[in-house]
């Protein structure tokens, strides 16, 4: 199982939305009770929700998860 982080120009327009993507790609030999697991852990613990699934003609399965970006402020006193 292979997971991917949008880093490319796709994410930097999406980011202007407000989102980030985060790609989980399940080839054919691997278990899919084991990315049904891994897909729950995102969901609940790093807040991803699903956002669209797609089957190939091998059998490789990609998710694309998706969550609202987090706006960070600086709390540093610039002196």
């Amino acid at each position: 199982m292979r997971e991917t982080s949008m880093v490319s120009s796709v994410d930097s327009l999406t980011r202007k939305h407000g989102w980030e993507y985060l790609v989980i790609t399940v080839v054919p030999g691997e278990s899919l009770a084991e990315a049904r697991q891994r897909l729950v852990e995102h969901a609940e613990y790093g807040h991803w929700e699903l956002r669209r699934t797609l089957v190939y003609k091998g059998g490789t399965r990609r998710f694309w998860l998706r969550r609202k970006a987090m706006k960070v402020e600086s709390t540093l006193m610039v002196v």
